[in-house]
């Protein structure tokens, strides 16, 4: 028995010491692939930051298109903070209120039952205990009696604390409805200066592609402004592509294993194709789904991003890490959600719908990526259009 014993707990004590080292490989393993997405998130915010330095000293009309564009999801954000403030305030409004009705109605049951006693009481005349006393041949029964008697004296009591309780209960009610109204008026005028606000950025960024596409038009240098955005672009994945080699994303589903199996990003109608002309001389390999300003635009899969901020061309970008070496990039945002490092799931809202990018009208940049190209993306949804299109 004993000698078992030593045996089992040597055993235990050796499955311990070979545990231990796998634990702390695993801790340690851990510790630096966070300390690798920590130095990918600086490389890539350099990478940014050169690319926004080289747009600038480039063009500054497109300087000032990034700004206008940022300025606007700035302010969007800022409208959209408020609008979920008020929404909260006015469901606490609500549940105030039916709070109050509630103690209202409870007031008002208390108060009838306790009318109905007093009522009986009444009938009985005001020396109640010295009636029963002359009408009681029976003692005992006497005694039960007064024991009713003070058990309803005592039931009065309560109903008129419950009552003088939900008073005092409404009387705070209304007041923090008061409040809640006061807090709702403030925050509509919030609401209200947002809203101008935004619109206001909203109308000098469209100033500013006009005059932009006027520019282009009077120079006849659209298709060439179309080609510089490509090839930059291009230059800067490659660049992306290379910094992000060191921390590889490694999916729980692998992507190349969803082909006809992804949801689309976003509802609408497919406005370009995958090898459709643009400007007569080139080809997207991209697709545009014209959409409503602020749909949501939903992850394809599960990914970590890599890059969330303006790029010429796309406009606002969020591009996800897919692992295997695909990519996905949502382009034209007008506000994003999540930042560079962030880890993301199929369906989860990272963007809304908007025009960046010097488009006209709402509606997302879809591109795959497998490698260093572009691929066909249309073949990798669960159906040939968008849901709505």
């Amino acid at each position: 028995m004993r000698y078992a014993l030593r045996n089992g707990l040597g055993l235990a004590l050796l499955l311990v010491a070979l545990a231990l080292p796998a634990a702390q490989s695993k801790k340690t393993s851990e510790a630096e692939l966070r300390a690798s997405v920590k130095t990918l998130t600086e490389q890539i915010a350099r990478l940014q930051r050169q690319q926004q330095n080289a747009s600038e000293e480039k063009d500054r009309q497109l300087r000032g298109l990034r700004v206008a564009e940022q300025a606007v999801a700035r302010a969007q954000g800022e409208l959209g903070k408020v609008r979920t403030q008020r929404s909260e305030r006015s469901a606490e409004r609500a549940r105030l209120a039916a709070e109050q009705a509630q103690r209202e109605a409870e007031r008002q049951r208390t108060q009838s039952d306790l009318a109905l006693q007093l009522r009986s009481s009444y009938m009985m005349g005001r020396s109640e205990p010295f009636k029963m006393l002359l009408n009681q041949r029976n003692p005992a029964q006497f005694q039960r009696n007064l024991t009713y008697y003070a058990y309803f004296g005592r039931d009065r009591a309560r109903k008129i604390n419950l009552i003088n309780e939900n008073i005092a209960q409404i009387e705070e009610l209304k007041r923090r409805i008061e409040e809640e109204d006061a807090q709702l008026a403030q925050l509509e005028l919030e609401r209200q200066r947002r809203a101008q606000e935004a619109d206001q950025t909203r109308l000098e960024r469209d100033r500013l592609v006009a005059r932009l596409d006027a520019d282009s038009k009077k120079r006849g240098g659209q298709l060439k402004r179309l080609q510089q955005e490509r090839q930059q672009t291009e230059r800067f994945l490659t660049d992306l592509r290379r910094r992000t080699e060191t921390v590889p994303y490694d999916p729980n589903d692998p992507f190349a294993k969803l082909r006809g199996r992804l949801s689309w990003p976003v509802g609408g109608k497919l406005e370009t194709r995958f090898g459709d002309r643009i400007g007569g001389k080139m080809t997207s390999d991209w697709i545009e789904i014209a959409a409503d300003r602020g749909a949501e635009v939903r992850a394809v899969h599960e990914g970590r991003v890599i890059f969330a901020d303006w790029l010429s061309g796309p406009g606002l970008l969020i591009i996800l890490d897919h692992g295997g070496e695909y990519w996905t990039l949502y382009g034209h945002n007008e506000q994003i959600f999540k930042e560079v490092g962030a880890t993301v799931h199929a369906g989860d809202v990272i963007a809304t719908v908007g025009d960046s990018g010097g488009r006209h009208h709402p509606g997302l940049y879809f591109q795959l990526r497998y490698k260093k190209n572009a691929i066909n993306p249309t073949g990798w949804f669960k159906s040939s259009a968008p849901p709505g299109g």
